[in-house]
């Protein structure tokens, strides 16, 4: 009797610790990262240049009725990147939505190759929304066949045969809408190392992806911001800093 009131005040204690573990903050930022944008021109950059801008130290891409674009197109850094910490802030209008690309390739020929800055691979999903599902954060599979490929909220693992979310939920909907600045800037870490990708928003994890896809996968690639194809958008951009691991 003693033995089952004992185990079962130690399961409660255990439950309880687990409970209150705290979120996971984003590492402190290493040194001698390197900034991909001074705040005064685009060195580097390549994109469309009706649609990208600096304003006032910022990166600016913009549709409109008037100067749109044809498919999604993007605003993509000169170099190739492998395992990186990649940090930088984003704003943009809810009308439509935008994302940071990595471990990118170029599409440049067949019907993908809309425009000339076409990019295919991970995608980090930005908008100016703070309710689940269609919320920053979650990884896209741009011109992939798998779409969604990990939510706000997932520690997922996805092999051969598709997708496992494990252990509980990293952010819950109420947190997310506090975590969330609608109409300002959040700042984004995106850590990739091997197939293991972490997302981190104002801070926070969001997002635990383990990618273990034999063919599907991507190991290294080009990084792109995106302006997306449709009713006319801004997004920007500031503070891009990066770090080869």
């Amino acid at each position: 009797m003693l033995r089952s009131f004992l185990f079962g005040t130690f399961c409660l204690f255990v439950s309880a610790c687990v409970a209150e573990l705290p979120a996971e903050s984003a590492p402190p930022e290493p040194d001698g990262m390197t900034v991909l944008f001074d705040g005064e021109n685009l060195e580097g950059w390549d994109g469309d240049p009706r649609l990208w801008s600096v304003r006032e130290g910022v990166i600016h891409g913009e549709t409109t009725k008037e100067v749109s674009t044809k498919g999604n197109t993007f605003l993509i850094w000169k170099d190739e990147v492998a395992d990186f910490e990649l940090r930088l802030s984003f704003r943009c209008t809810a009308t439509n939505n935008s994302g940071i690309q990595y471990r990118s390739q170029r599409v440049t020929s067949g019907r993908g190759a809309s425009n000339q800055w076409v990019l295919r691979g991970y995608q980090h999903e930005i908008r100016n929304e703070e309710d689940f599902p269609n919320v920053p954060g979650f990884i896209y599979d741009e011109k992939g066949s798998r779409g969604r490929i990990c939510m706000v909220g997932e520690k997922a693992v996805w092999n051969e045969d598709g997708k496992q979310v494990q252990g509980e939920p990293l952010i819950t909907k109420d947190e997310f809408k506090e975590l969330m600045k609608v109409d300002d800037w959040n700042d984004v870490v995106i850590i990739a190392k091997g197939n293991h990708i972490r997302h981190y928003l104002n801070g926070r994890l969001v997002l635990d992806f383990t990618d273990n896809h034999p063919e599907k996968s991507f190991s290294k690639g080009m990084i792109g911001l995106q302006l997306h194809a449709g009713a006319p958008m801004w997004a920007e951009f500031k503070n891009i800093r990066l770090k080869n691991l």
